[in-house]
């Protein structure tokens, strides 16, 4: 069964909330999700349906059978390579973020142009010249990158990762990428997140 992305976001918020309960909490209830997140307990529950996970009537959901069923369900066990690509702020808080392989995600180098970055370690993360990345991917059997580049370079580069054999990019600047169709791309509109916290749009 395929579920649309906006389940998958809050499916992952669903396993924040369960991973942040205490020890001695056996049952959750579509209730107290739905409070944690200000959403409507129906899409709690019509969200969990996706995992052939039921809860008992009065009581809830078993609090480890459900993390479990997320988990198996999102493919948090798939481990996917990356690069970053850009060692900036961004890129270097990216790096710098360990629970990403909880979630099936190792960061294995990082890439950059700058003289200056390139053969520094970000928490263990070497960064390498961006005309390496070629070689690498090829090496170490990767085929995505997460592009944290300013927007005035991001597209150049994001082609010349199509051109070096990536084929999955998780972009997070704030430019639209114009790829060959074999290079998919997940755009992280933080902007866009921004604008609706800020005009209170709903989750």
């Amino acid at each position: 069964m395929n579920i649309p992305d906006k389940a998958v976001n809050r499916l992952s918020l669903y396993h924040f909330i369960l991973d942040d309960l205490r020890e001695d909490e056996q049952y959750i209830s579509s209730t107290k999700i739905a409070q944690l997140l200000n959403i409507d307990d129906s899409q709690v529950r019509k969200d969990i349906k996706y995992l052939d996970n039921s809860g008992k009537c009065r009581v809830g959901y078993d609090v480890k059978k459900l993390k479990s069923a997320i988990e198996k369900k999102l493919g948090f066990k798939e481990q996917r390579d990356a690069f970053i690509i850009g060692a900036g702020n961004l890129g270097s808080a990216l790096a710098k973020y360990d629970s990403f392989s909880d979630y099936g995600l190792k960061i294995l180098a990082m890439f950059d142009n700058d003289p200056k970055k390139i053969g520094t370690v970000i928490n263990g993360k070497e960064v390498f010249d961006l005309t390496k990345i070629g070689n690498l991917s090829k090496r170490l059997n990767v085929n995505m990158a997460i592009l944290t580049v300013p927007r005035e370079t991001a597209k150049g580069t994001a082609l010349y990762l199509a051109g070096a054999g990536i084929k999955y990019i998780w972009n997070f600047t704030p430019s639209v990428l114009d790829l060959p169709k074999d290079v998919k791309v997940w755009n992280e509109n933080l902007i866009g997140s921004f604008l609706r916290f800020k005009n209170n749009d709903e989750v």
